[in-house]
C-alpha cells in the first residue's frame, strides 16, 4: 500500500486481537472505538483532520455469517475454521459472537465516514492467512510472521505483481463495494478463500 500510494503517507495501525469484538464493543460502540485509534494516530504524528484522506480498514470474516446450524459442537481446545462449517467447544458462544460481530460489519460497511474521514471496511475469508497462502488453519504468532515475512519479501518492489494476486478470480469476489459485501453474507461465503481488498486499488 505505502508503495502503491507514494504520494502520500500511508499509517497502519496494527490492532493485535479484532477491534468488532475486543472490550465488549457493539454495534452502538464502535465508531467511537475507531474514533479513539484515529485520535491517537493524529496526536502520535502531530495530524490535523485535514491531513487524512481515507480511513480503509482490513477485517476477517471469521465465518460470521454461517448459519447456527454449520457450527458443530465438539471437543475442542480451540474454535476450528473448516469451508463447510466451525468446530466449537460450546456452540452458543459462538453463534453469539457471530452475531454480534455480523452486526457490527454491517455498521460499518455501512459507514461512509467516521468523524468527517471518508472510511470504508474491507474483508478477507476466513481470514488473511486464508486469503494469502490458501490454507485454512490455526498459524501461530511465530508461523505469522515467517509467512509475513515471506509473503513481504516476494512482492517487494513488485506493487503490480500483488494486485494481479489479489485481482485472481479465484479469490476477488467480484462487484461493486456494496455486492462483495453482499456476497460474503450469504451461505457459508465467510468461511470460503476471499477478498474484496483489490476494491483499494481501483
Amino acid at each position: 500500500m505505502k508503495e502503491y500510494f507514494s504520494s502520500n503517507e500511508v499509517q497502519f495501525i496494527v490492532v493485535h486481537g479484532d477491534i468488532t469484538l475486543k472490550d465488549c464493543v457493539s454495534s452502538a460502540t464502535i465508531l467511537k472505538k475507531i474514533n479513539e485509534r484515529i485520535e491517537g494516530v493524529k496526536s502520535r504524528y502531530r495530524y490535523s483532520q485535514d491531513d487524512f484522506i481515507k480511513i480503509i480498514h482490513i477485517v476477517d470474516t471469521d465465518g460470521v455469517y454461517i448459519a447456527d446450524t454449520d457450527i458443530v459442537e465438539t471437543d475442542v481446545e480451540e474454535i476450528q475454521y473448516y469451508e463447510d462449517h466451525i468446530d466449537a467447544k460450546c456452540a452458543n458462544i459462538i453463534a453469539e459472537r457471530n452475531k454480534r460481530k455480523g452486526g457490527i460489519l454491517y455498521k460499518l460497511r455501512k459507514t461512509g465516514k467516521i468523524n468527517g474521514i471518508p472510511y470504508q471496511i474491507y474483508f478477507n475469508s476466513c481470514n488473511l492467512e486464508h486469503v494469502l497462502y490458501g490454507e485454512l488453519k490455526d498459524y501461530s504468532d511465530e508461523e505469522k510472521q515467517i509467512l509475513s515475512d515471506d509473503f513481504a519479501d516476494r512482492y517487494d518492489g513488485k506493487v503490480g505483481e500483488f494486485i494481479e494476486f489479489i485481482l485472481s478470480p479465484n479469490i476477488a469476489v467480484q462487484g461493486t463495494y456494496q455486492k462483495t459485501w453482499d456476497y460474503i453474507e450469504k451461505e457459508l461465503n465467510s468461511l470460503k478463500r476471499h477478498t474484496n481488498m483489490h476494491l483499494i486499488f481501483g
